[in-house]
C-alpha cells in the first residue's frame, strides 16, 4: 500500500513536470499527442484509415491550447469521442444503403412477373391462346406500383429497419446518445479547466489584441 510520504512525494514531483511552457515547446507537444493518440483504441484498421484519424484528431487538438497532460488527454478523448460518432453517422447511412438494396431487388422480382406469367399461360394454353398472355400481362403490369419518391424510399427503408427484430436503429440511437453524454461531459470539464487560468487567458487576450493592431 503506498504511503502518505510517497502520496506526497508523487505530487511534489508532479508538480514539476507540468509540460512546456515555451510557444516551440506547446507546439511540439501537440504534434505528440497526433503521434501518441488514442488511434490503436479508437481505428477499426480492416474498414478505417488511420492517418485519415490522426488527420482529425489533429484538428481537434489544434482548437484547444492544451497547457497540461489533463487537459491533452481529455481532449484526445474528445477526439475520439467525435470519431465513434461520425462512425455512427456512417452506420446509419450503412442500414439504409443495404435496406435500400434489398427494395430494388424486390422491385425488381416484381417487374419480372408479367414475362413469367406469359411463360405459364404459354405452357398451359398453347399458341391457340397467343394473345391472352400479352393481355393478362398488360393487367398484371397496371397493377404494378408507380414509380416512388426518394422520400418515400427512405420512409420504407425506415419502417423495415424499425421493425427488424434485432431493433438495430434503437441500440444505434442508444449508443449514440451514449457517446454525446460523454462528450458533454468532456467539454463542460475543458470549460472548467479553462476557468481556473485567468490570467493566461488575460495573456492571450492580449497578445491577439498586439496582433490585431499589427
Amino acid at each position: 500500500m503506498t504511503s502518505f510520504r510517497q502520496i506526497e512525494a508523487n505530487r511534489r514531483n508532479a508538480r514539476k513536470s507540468t509540460g512546456p511552457v515555451t510557444p516551440d515547446g506547446r507546439a511540439r507537444s501537440r504534434c505528440n499527442a497526433v503521434r501518441h493518440g488514442l488511434t490503436a483504441e479508437t481505428v477499426i484498421g480492416a474498414l478505417e484509415d488511420a492517418e485519415d484519424y490522426r488527420a482529425f484528431e489533429a484538428t481537434i487538438v489544434a482548437d484547444y491550447d492544451a497547457q497540461s497532460a489533463v487537459e491533452r488527454e481529455l481532449v484526445l478523448r474528445l477526439a475520439s469521442l467525435l470519431w465513434r460518432l461520425r462512425r455512427a453517422a456512417a452506420m446509419e447511412t450503412g442500414l439504409f444503403e443495404i435496406q435500400a438494396e434489398h427494395l430494388s431487388e424486390f422491385r425488381n422480382a416484381r417487374q419480372q412477373l408479367p414475362t413469367a406469367s406469359q411463360d405459364i399461360l404459354h405452357a398451359l394454353f398453347g399458341r391457340t391462346a397467343a394473345h391472352a398472355p400479352a393481355q393478362i400481362a398488360s393487367d398484371l403490369a397496371s397493377h404494378m406500383p408507380s414509380a416512388v419518391t426518394p422520400s418515400a424510399e427512405l420512409a420504407g427503408c425506415f419502417l423495415r429497419l424499425a421493425n427488424l427484430p434485432s431493433f438495430v436503429l434503437d441500440r444505434l440511437s442508444r449508443y449514440e446518445v451514449a457517446l454525446w453524454r460523454q462528450v458533454d461531459q468532456l467539454l463542460v470539464t475543458l470549460d472548467a479547466l479553462d476557468r481556473r487560468k485567468p490570467q493566461e487567458r488575460k495573456q492571450r487576450s492580449r497578445s491577439d489584441m498586439g496582433e490585431r493592431r499589427c
